[in-house]
């Protein structure tokens, strides 16, 4: 049995992946019942979509999406896995200070897993919805 899931072991395990922490991602809140996981991304310049505009880049919102996705199944298989496949649906501009992505996972199968992940402006404004599917092996 692994460890249980905690803000800062989650935390940590983002911190520890490069590309994660150039996007600066910051545990909210997770549920290790519920297989739940709440994570923050500050703007930066690099992540706007235009210099100044104060509006994300898709790009940076669909790794945010997908991290999300990946350790709300992780919750579940005790580790980091693979992510089969991402739909992204972009309902509005995502623009201010930081966005929240809440990713709960819908069922996790002996091979595939399927989570939903609400995207929300700092106003809570749904921004753009997910659902990505990954597989149940760690690694």
């Amino acid at each position: 049995m692994s460890a249980a899931w905690t803000p800062d072991r989650l935390q940590a395990e983002l911190d520890a992946c490069p590309a994660i922490a150039f996007l600066g991602l910051k545990v909210i809140d997770l549920d290790e019942a519920a297989l739940s996981v709440q994570l923050e991304m500050p703007l930066r310049p690099e992540l706007e979509r235009a210099s100044g505009s104060g509006q994300f880049h898709g790009g940076p919102v669909a790794a945010l999406l997908d991290t999300a996705g990946d350790y709300a199944v992780a919750m579940a298989t005790g580790g980091g896995v693979p992510t089969m496949n991402l739909r992204v649906d972009y309902l509005r501009p995502s623009v201010g200070p930081r966005l929240l992505a809440v990713a709960t996972c819908r069922r996790a199968g002996r091979s595939v897993a399927v989570v939903d992940i609400d995207l929300f402006d700092e106003e809570g404004r749904l921004c753009a919805i997910g659902r990505g599917t990954y597989s149940t092996k760690v690694g």
